[in-house]
């Protein structure tokens, strides 16, 4: 018969050759069975084992969990932050033809440095044209001012003559009035004595014809007519005389009102002159205006000047600030308008603008100390301090601010930027690295 090794296939032995195999197979089966059994006090540490590292475990997650808990309490993080600077256009305040460009992308610039130079010539020109014109508003307010002069000049001296012209004539005025009276009063007196000199030519005539009858009857001795005769001949010189001082008196009336009538119009020509004096005064007041209005000009030449040399000055256009030339898009050749940028100049004084939501700010205020993880630098930890915290919502600063009074209101939670600035030992060394739009992890210790 075969044999067979198989479990499953049923053998017949010989009894003592099966007596031995027998034997032989089951000391092999103990000698296969005793690793596999455990004794009881080797089961009993692996559990203690076993809980000992569960308590292990249980206090471990414990303790962790605490101090997460106290780190939220202690800490606010956020993902939405970005680093943030000072980015200054260059702009060009003329218009011109780039003539050089002396700096290149990514150069780092000081104040006042030259970056590009525009074509000068057609602002010199007008720089020349600005400074004749402010030479001659000085020579025509110089004309100006000396015409002032010898208007008021021949002014005064017209004045004074013709108040002294007009003195002189009315002292002469006053003088033929006295006249004109003393010749008046004189024409009366002589008037009377005429009167007086007739009263007695009349008596004397009589006399002398009575005389005269007296004679040729013989009653009257030649002697008395003689006498008569000699008196009426007196008084008719007498009347003559008187007739004559009447005459003389009246000439004089008239000469003293022919002097009164030329003092007067000597006075009325003075006062012409004096008005012509006027003149000469008020002309002297329109050339200080004129003097004034060449002062204008000439400020006005001036200050078109410093327009010029100022137009001239922008031909050269320099860095407005400490910093880092960045998207330069300006080339020789090139003509530039008014406003144009043609660079731009970021300043190596960064900071973080980090967006918070609303439930995170109850306990953040400035001077809070914060860490600042840069994506661009993972393996460095930055430190600084809170700054300021936005007066408003990133929401109201946004192009279309929401209008939660339209009717479609979703309660959403706000984000606030918070500013925070770098402590300058920390970023030393990595000013020129980091750059605005970088973004960054930021956490600040609030308690």
């Amino acid at each position: 018969m075969e044999h067979s090794d198989s479990p499953g296939n049923v053998q017949e032995l010989d009894p003592k050759r099966d007596g031995h195999q027998t034997s032989v197979v089951l000391k092999q089966a103990q000698r296969t069975e005793l690793p596999k059994q455990t004794p009881p006090h080797d089961h009993r540490r692996r559990q203690l084992i076993l809980i000992i590292l569960a308590v292990l475990g249980v206090i471990a997650i414990g303790i962790f969990g605490f101090r997460w808990l106290q780190f939220i309490q202690d800490n606010q993080e956020t993902d939405d932050a970005y680093v943030a600077g000072d980015i200054h256009p260059v702009n060009a305040r003329i218009s011109g033809t780039v003539t050089e460009v002396l700096v290149d992308d990514n150069q780092i610039v000081k104040t006042g440095t030259l970056l590009v130079k525009l074509d000068p010539k057609d602002y010199e020109v007008s720089l020349q044209q600005a400074k004749a014109s402010l030479e001659a508003a000085h020579e025509q307010a110089n004309v100006a001012q000396a015409n002032i002069g010898v208007v008021k000049t021949n002014a005064e001296g017209l004045t004074t003559s013709a108040q002294g012209n007009i003195d002189a004539a009315v002292a002469s005025i006053s003088t033929s009035q006295a006249a004109v009276t003393e010749a008046l009063s004189g024409v009366p007196a002589a008037q009377a004595q005429l009167r007086q000199v007739e009263a007695n030519l009349n008596k004397a005539q009589l006399d002398y014809q009575r005389y005269i009858s007296l004679y040729h009857t013989g009653a009257s001795p030649k002697q008395q007519l003689d006498a008569a005769k000699a008196n009426y001949d007196a008084l008719v010189a007498q009347r003559n005389n008187a007739e004559e001082q009447v005459k003389q008196a009246q000439a004089r009336v008239a000469q003293a009102q022919k002097n009164l009538t030329n003092a007067q119009a000597k006075l009325a020509a003075t006062k012409g002159s004096m008005q012509q004096a006027h003149s000469s005064t008020q002309q002297t007041l329109v050339n200080q205006r004129q003097y004034k209005a060449a002062l204008a000009a000439v400020s006005q030449a001036d200050a078109q000047l410093k327009n010029a040399e100022l137009q001239l000055s922008y031909t050269n256009i320099v860095a407005p600030a400490d910093g880092m030339v960045g998207n330069k898009n300006v080339q020789a050749g090139q003509r530039l308008q008014p406003g144009q940028t043609i660079m731009s100049v970021v300043e190596q004084d960064p900071w973080i603008v980090a967006n918070f939501k609303e439930t995170q700010l109850e306990n953040m205020q400035p001077g809070q100390p914060v860490e600042i993880k840069i994506d661009s630098f993972h393996s460095r930890t930055f430190l600084g301090k809170v700054n300021s915290l936005s007066p408003a919502s990133g929401a109201k600063f946004a192009l279309l601010p929401p209008d939660n009074a339209t009717g479609n209101f979703t309660k959403i939670v706000q984000r606030v930027p918070v500013k925070i600035v770098f402590d300058p030992q920390s970023i030393r060394g990595y000013e020129s690295r980091i750059s605005p739009g970088m973004s960054a992890v930021v956490t600040v210790t609030v308690h």
